[in-house]
């Protein structure tokens, strides 16, 4: 059998599966006559991304019903968006997604269909501009991502560790992608990564590709995709302050660029190296990091905060990409102040969208609260 007659038949084998087996999502056409709509695919692929499919759908759908339409998004308030964002997670991912969308709503919202000109709108890399083009439109596209490279890793063998294996994966990829259905065999390969070939326990017993599968033939399937080992993730220690009267506590704005920008917060200092911390005095750590939390405060607020006796109420541990924290928190009731921030009621702080590690924090507060 011929490498191309391998290839067609890996395809062909792989379409007829999904045509049985495709998962129901909220992003998905619902029959093969309907006309999928560019916004959701978009909309879908942008959060999916470093997210799992079953946190990513009740947030999407609570998308859906708010903003309907690329119009209807592009004209919504920028926090009203961002609160709804968070708890996904790389909120920059948010801000583009406003941006996006106010670039093709002044196109007329109308998304372009083809590679290069989605590449150009804000937070489209060559990933989603060619899932929106085999997806959204159903022209050929080359849409590899971890699910695909998993898939395609096994299938292979391919021996050579991620990330210096992804040109070669996305060579096997481009030869089984078929012109006709590019976006059913996309999205056949998505499920195939999800439900049968997953990360550590592969089904292989109900692969439909187990014959062509070279992974499995080595005995140890679960060995691809190759990786390089994992860096250890550095430590970093910071210090939030929680300013409350009675119900309420203060919230500030984060600055709009770097990490959680935009977002609502609670006060907060530098997060520094944990082995920075070692080598300063603990109080002089928190008077740096209550002078950074509260810097842009008009100087007889920040004299007065000076004066208050903070209250220890434990840490909080969160996970980032490329560090881990651990979240100190200091609080204090106070008289109600005019600042730059919002006074917002706890009873109702869901509602105000914290990021995660700010909510988590919150939450710390509450449990000793009477």
């Amino acid at each position: 059998m011929s490498k191309s007659t391998i290839y067609s038949a890996i395809t062909a084998t792989l379409l007829e599966w999904y045509q049985q087996h495709a998962r129901i999502l909220p992003w998905r056409a619902t029959s093969r006559d309907d006309v999928m709509d560019p916004y959701r695919v978009w909309l879908s692929e942008v959060m999916l991304q470093q997210t799992t499919t079953t946190h990513v759908v009740p947030y999407y759908q609570k998308f859906i019903e708010r903003w309907p339409t690329v119009e209807d998004l592009a004209s919504a308030a920028e926090a009203d968006v961002m609160a709804a964002w968070a708890g996904l997670g790389y909120y920059s991912r948010a801000r583009n997604l406003i941006l996006c969308a106010k670039h093709v709503a002044e196109a007329g919202g109308v998304f372009p269909d083809n590679e290069p000109a989605l590449q150009a709108l804000p937070g489209i890399g060559r990933y989603t501009a060619a899932a929106i083009t085999a997806i959204a439109f159903g022209k050929r596209a080359v849409v590899v991502d971890a699910n695909v490279e998993r898939v395609v890793s096994r299938l292979f063998a391919i021996e050579t560790p991620l990330p210096a294996s992804r040109p070669l994966i996305a060579e096997e990829t481009d030869l089984l992608t078929p012109d006709i259905a590019a976006g059913d065999f996309a999205q056949a390969m998505m499920d195939m990564g999800a439900t049968i070939c997953v990360n550590r326990q592969p089904a292989c017993g109900i692969c439909p590709l187990l014959a062509f599968c070279c992974g499995q033939k080595t005995g140890d399937p679960a060995h691809f995709p190759v990786k390089m080992p994992k860096k250890i993730r550095p430590q970093r220690i910071g210090y939030v302050f929680a300013l409350c009267h009675q119900n309420q506590i203060l919230l500030i704005k984060r600055p709009d660029k770097g990490l959680l920008g935009g977002m609502r917060a609670l006060p907060s200092g530098t997060w520094i190296p944990k082995e920075a911390i070692n080598s300063h005095d603990k109080k002089a750590v928190i008077a740096q990091a209550q002078q950074e939390a509260f810097g842009d405060f008009n100087p007889e607020i920040q004299k007065a905060l000076q004066m208050i006796s903070w209250q220890e109420r434990g840490d909080i541990g969160h996970i980032f990409t490329h560090f881990s924290l651990k979240l100190n928190i200091l609080s204090a009731d106070i008289e109600k102040i005019e600042s730059k921030g919002e006074w917002w009621a706890l009873n109702n702080i869901k509602a105000a969208g914290l990021p995660t590690v700010f909510a988590k924090a919150v939450k710390q507060i509450l449990k000793g609260q009477p």
